[in-house]
């Protein structure tokens, strides 16, 4: 018997690395090529170029928002995310009990295939809807992104940057009313698609989203052994997910969780 065998651990951990890499190499074998990828979200990039996808980060921000869509995209075959905020450093999310460190900063960051703004809480996205140097930014990542994309509240920050006018969007459920004084339209939907830009509606619909945007910088077979990479297969012991399925007295309760978890 192999030491390795006689570890239950070190044996778990050889199984996942040859099931990811099998799943991933086999379908990366068929379509999903970094050069073919770059080719297809990147008209005129240089031979062999990486699709890249820049993720804002700001103080106050949902991780999961954020980390969901880069836990699919970040091992899509080509494809380089980066963590992108004010500052590179860490970013406290919106309990405050947690950092994510962002690679780049505003000034190091000129282009991305892929924008992703998540959304955050009160006290985060309140101050993003207001801050004109972010909103600049935006406005110039957009101008050649393939596609400017939200999570949650994040629609409220493309909308405060001017990006949304007229534009079929979703986001979070207790902020809907929100996108139409933005001048946004509010569509419902796990993630609402209009040319280039896509909102997601509430944090675990990143995942939703970034799903397809693994489908859109490889194909449908990548984008479907990412869900089975992150065994993506909701099945949930609650039926209350939206507010269509629950109760004003759960609606109340969950606003309440989530703005005693706020620092």
């Amino acid at each position: 018997m192999k030491a390795e065998d006689a570890d239950p651990g070190k044996s778990r951990r050889r199984l996942l690395r040859t099931a990811v890499a099998g799943t991933l190499g086999a379908a990366a074998a068929g379509a999903g090529s970094p050069a073919r990828a770059a080719e297809r979200v990147s008209a005129g990039a240089p031979a062999g170029a990486r699709p890249s996808v820049a993720v804002l980060l700001y103080d106050g921000f949902t991780a999961l928002d954020a980390i969901g869509p880069y836990e699919v995209l970040c091992r899509v075959p080509g494809v380089r995310v980066t963590m992108v905020a004010r500052q590179a450093g860490p970013i406290r999310t919106d309990t405050g009990e947690l950092e994510i460190v962002a690679e780049g900063s505003l000034c190091d960051v000129h282009q991305a295939d892929v924008l992703l703004v998540p959304g955050g809480g009160e006290r985060g996205t309140t101050a993003m809807m207001k801050d004109r140097e972010v909103h600049a930014w935006i406005r110039r990542i957009h101008r050649h992104t393939v596609w400017t994309t939200s999570v949650c509240t994040g629609s409220l920050i493309l909308g405060s940057a001017g990006l949304l006018r007229g534009v079929p969007a979703t986001t979070y459920w207790a902020s809907r009313p929100y996108l139409k004084e933005l001048g946004a339209v509010y569509t419902p939907g796990r993630f609402v698609e209009t040319g280039k830009i896509i909102t997601a509606a509430g944090v675990s619909a990143g995942i939703d989203m970034g799903l397809h945007l693994a489908a859109r910088l490889s194909d449908e077979k990548v984008a479907q052994a990412m869900q089975l990479a992150v065994e993506y297969d909701p099945d949930p012991p609650y039926d209350t997910g939206s507010p269509e399925k629950a109760d004003a007295e759960l609606e109340q309760l969950a606003l309440k969780l989530l703005a005693d978890s706020a620092r």
